[in-house]
């Protein structure tokens, strides 16, 4: 076996080991996929695969089998270079297959499309047809001669079947000597978590905590294992606890090994008896000695709730014991329900150069200043490709470190740091930070893989919208069909797969919806680093930048590559297409406007990319300015989603109506106004549409849309209420503008919403209505208010009154009222809706002079808008009244005397809007030479304040 030496710094627990690395790679996840796929062709296009259907079936059962082979395979192709080729020449057949029977589909349409005009045209089209199932039956057999030769190369190679769940011990046991620790080995050199460190011991060692488990858990690198020996050595600690004990969790573990080694540094001088015990007798004894005295044990880098499982009856604090755990998992840190979490953050700038130095400067004494200078700018400027991983820091302070403290040698390194923090060159750790990373990675389970390398596409620091990141996913066939459940759209399955990734720390959440799902995520650069690495090996995806000018692309080497993104300039004339070789591949073509909005010369070239894009499935068209899309558009017979978010547009074309198998349509363009074609009911399999603002014709048909499950920007005066979106049953979320005129309306539009609607879950509404006077109107109203799917409403309308807080949504978010003309104050029952988090009151929303917010009230409520109330003279804030709010605006209340005092306690409160509000008003608050008004005490604390 071809072994690779790992060296390590000096004092580090691994001195030297021999490591045999493994790079697990992507071919069984992309036969899965493809299996996947022609199934479903084989379902959807049985009229056109009609004599060739028996081949695909063939050939799928041939993949699937190769699959069992590829377990093996992976696991051990870095031991040899002639596995690594035969990987990868697996995941090439899978692809072709693919590519064969898709582009055999494609050119059946493309011809019955044509050729049904007249009967001569009828006849060439099925003379056609007969000669390109002959092909495509001649390439399947190719295919599969090439396929039945490699088993049968990996069989005399030695290559096994693997049953699920087996794997390779030389690689497993590489990466686990790549993750162990050792609680002797403690790095002196810990920079800016010390008061984290601080706030764990006291978790440890306070008396009162009830809590069992304290849990230390993120991304790889994050120094989870380095603050856990600052805490296992902490001085209050070692004083604290009778007894420690440091066990070591590999992926491959065992519930013996693990106690066993539990048992043995607990009682040392037992060792040997310990050895020697049957499995129940050493979970009496460990039992037994955690009762009776206090212990800590550190359960260090385990990688799933199983290891807990196996474990949990031997823990208990009845003497105070505690567990302290490192784990990439959130669901892992989630094992105890009271116990404490803690996530490490990122370092700082400041943090980061301070890092570093103590890597790199053991001894100033004497050290020229300007050369100092110059260093610090130089590794300053490394750093930022650190991102504030502890682990990146020092991976570049030991590459440093090897060279002299020269600006000309840091400079050297500054001109490849991604090369040596990466893949470690230049130094004698001999590793990098990828693969410290990667290991995350390599644990995926392989439906996951393609989707994280799926995110590799996106712009550094982007933040990606969940929804659409999940759609890109369906779309593409990454996501199982098998765990696709009844009443279970696929988009559920691909948000469980966000939230796994979520919960393994490879991505970020950025924002969260009130239910918890995930709303928006990001990839940390390094991490994204590696899997743009990684996506780029396995010709999985390619970026594309033609940023600042950069007219040096090479496609040649990506004639193989499923899917480019392109990052584009404002300056159009430096984008070059891809030429035909390259895109009748493509299955993926997203295109990003980082530097700006590109104009109406990019047309002509995306005219040559259509025609060229026969198998694309994802086509994201976001930051253009044209006036229509092109017709070419409607050949691509494969699409699955189009999205011109961002754009400016002002026609759609008819031929999209072609698109039969479209599944999610995004226009939400800039400019609002929108021509939009009433081809577009003939898209049967559309399940999202994202319409623009404004439609400006009398009538858009939605008939056609029986399966859709989102539809956003539905406008009530655009559509037929009654024909079309009383006949989405299937809906699931709704963003509408309703603006309704009597009461039969409003009765029907409420039934659907409470009834006819059964799957809908999520609605934002923007609800205009005359007046809510009459006994039925308030019922309907409350009714309206009830919704548990209702989660954002703008209200518009005359309503004198409010219903009691009990007929309010759960679930409600989001309440603006405009034109309600409350005579009552209406925060005695609006601060009582619990999940509240934006507020608006709106031009005569509420007419009294009087308004209060009490103690407890709004607990959740971060934003609060007041404008033009033109009655309020008082508003009264009393202490422990919205605790979270963040923003605040007071709009053209010119009756307002004083801002309330009570604003002193919102100590929460960031950013202070006040608008055309009456000179006094503001005199009372503004600075004035460095001096504020009477009431500046009451608002001094607030970051951000304007007064317009």
């Amino acid at each position: 076996m071809k072994q690779t030496y790992l060296y390590l710094p000096p004092g580090n627990h691994l001195d030297h080991i021999v490591l045999p690395f493994s790079k697990e790679k992507m071919a069984e996840a992309v036969v899965s996929v493809v299996v996947q796929s022609l199934g479903h062709l084989l379902v959807t296009e049985a009229n056109l695969l009609f004599g060739v259907n028996e081949e695909v079936v063939q050939i799928s059962n041939e993949l699937r089998m190769m699959k069992c082979f590829l377990k093996d395979a992976d696991l051990r192709q870095n031991e040899d270079q002639m596995l690594r080729h035969w990987v990868g020449e697996i995941r090439e057949m899978a692809y072709d297959v693919e590519d064969v029977v898709e582009i055999f589909v494609f050119k059946v349409e493309s011809q019955r499309r044509g050729g049904m005009r007249n009967i001569l045209k009828r006849y060439t089209c099925i003379l056609n047809e007969a000669v390109a199932r002959h092909k495509v039956g001649l390439k399947i057999q190719a295919i599969k001669t090439r396929v039945s030769d490699l088993t049968s190369r990996l069989q005399t190679y030695g290559i096994r079947e693997l049953v699920e769940g087996e794997g390779s011990s030389s690689a497993s046991e590489g990466r686990r000597l790549l993750r162990m620790s050792y609680p002797h080995v403690v790095d002196e050199d810990f920079v800016g978590l010390q008061q984290d460190v601080e706030k764990l011991v006291e978790k440890l060692v306070n008396e009162n905590e009830q809590c069992l488990v304290v849990s230390i858990f993120g991304m790889g690198g994050l120094g989870k294992t380095t603050i856990a020996k600052k805490v296992y050595h902490h001085g209050r600690v070692r004083n604290h606890f009778d007894g420690f004990a440091w066990v070591f969790v590999s992926q491959q573990w065992q519930t013996r090994d693990i106690l066993e080694g539990i048992l043995i540094k607990l009682v040392l001088e037992k060792r040997d008896q310990i050895m020697k015990m049957g499995y129940v007798e050493l979970l009496q004894q460990l039992c037994e000695i955690l009762r009776r005295k206090k212990y800590l044990v550190v359960l260090d880098d385990i990688w799933s709730t199983e290891v807990w499982d196996s474990l949990r009856r031997v823990f208990s604090n009845e003497a105070g014991s505690k567990i302290l755990l490192t784990t990439r998992s959130e669901k892992v840190a989630h094992v105890d329900p009271n116990g404490f979490l803690y996530r490490p953050r990122f370092l700082t700038e400041d943090e980061s150069w301070e890092l570093l130095q103590t890597k790199v400067f053991w001894n100033r004494d004497g050290e020229d200043s300007r050369n100092y200078t110059e260093l610090e700018n130089l590794g300053r400027e490394m750093l930022r490709h650190c991102s504030g991983l502890p682990l990146a820091v020092v991976v570049l302070g030991a590459v440093l470190a090897a060279r002299p403290p020269v600006p000309h040698e840091w400079m050297l390194v500054n001109n490849n740091v991604e090369m040596y923090l990466g893949e470690g060159k230049g130094h004698n750790q001999g590793y990098g930070v990828s693969e410290i990373l990667a290991l995350s990675y390599y644990d995926l389970p392989y439906k996951l893989k393609l989707c994280f390398l799926y995110l590799g596409k996106f712009p550094a620091e982007f933040e990606i919208p969940a929804q659409k990141l999940c759609q890109q996913w369906v779309a593409e066939g990454l996501v199982s069909l098998e765990e696709i459940e009844e009443e279970k759209a696929c988009t559920d399955v691909a948000e469980s797969y966000l939230h796994e990734l979520a919960e393994k720390c490879m991505v970020q959440v950025r924002v969260k919806e009130s239910t918890g799902r995930i709303k928006s995520c990001r990839l940390h650069d390094v991490m994204r680093k590696l899997c743009l690495s990684k996506a780029e090996e396995e010709n999985f995806l390619n970026v594309v930048d033609f940023g600042h000018g950069n007219e040096k692309v090479e496609y040649t080497s990506w004639s193989k590559t499923r899917r480019l993104a392109f990052y584009l300039d404002p300056k159009v004339d430096t984008f070059v297409p891809p030429g035909k070789e390259i895109s009748q591949n493509l299955r993926s073509a997203l295109f990003f406007t980082p530097y700006g909005n590109i104009g109406g010369e990019f047309i002509p070239k995306l005219k040559s990319l259509l025609n060229n894009f026969k198998l694309l499935r994802v086509l994201d068209l976001g930051g253009s300015i044209y006036e229509r899309l092109p017709k070419a558009i409607g050949k691509l017979y494969h699409l699955r989603y189009l999205s011109i978010k961002g754009s400016r547009m002002w026609r759609l074309t008819s031929a999209i109506g072609k698109l039969e198998y479209l599944q999610t349509l995004d226009l939400r363009v800039k400019n609002g106004v929108y021509s939009m074609p009433n081809e577009m009911w003939k898209m049967e399999q559309l399940r999202h549409l994202y319409l623009p603002n404004m439609i400006d014709q009398g009538r858009f048909r939605l008939d056609g849309f029986r399966d859709l499950e989102i539809l956003v920007n539905f406008y009530s005066r655009g559509c037929d209420v009654k024909d079309d979106i009383f006949k989405l049953k299937k809906l699931q979320k709704l963003a509408a503008t309703l603006i309704l005129f009597d009461v039969k309306e409003l009765e029907s539009m409420v039934k659907y919403l409470t009834t006819t609607a059964e799957l809908l879950r999520h609605s934002s509404l923007q609800f205009c209505y005359t007046a809510f006077c009459s006994e039925q109107e308030q019922k309907l109203l409350k009714e309206l208010l009830e919704c548990h799917h209702l989660y954002k409403l703008y209200l518009t309308g005359h309503i004198g009154k409010l219903p009691d807080g009990q007929y309010f949504s759960k679930n409600l978010t989001n309440l603006t009222l405009e034109l309600s003309h409350l005579k009552e104050d209406p925060m005695a029952t609006l601060q009582k809706v619990p999940m509240l988090r934006r507020l608006g009151l709106s031009s005569y929303a509420y007419v009294g002079k009087e308004m209060v917010c009490s103690r407890m009230g709004f607990p959740q409520l971060s934003s609060m808008n007041l404008f033009n109330l033109p009655n309020l003279e008082i508003w009264r804030v009393d202490e422990g009244a919205m605790p979270n709010l963040s923003t605040l605006t007071i709009n053209s209340c010119h009756k307002l005397k004083m801002i309330p005092d009570g604003l002193r306690f919102l100590t929460s409160l960031q950013e202070l809007e006040i608008m055309r509000m009456p000179k006094e008003f503001s005199n009372r608050l503004r600075l004035d030479n460095g001096e504020g008004g009477e009431d500046f005490y009451k608002i001094q604390h607030v970051p951000i304040i304007r007064i317009f």
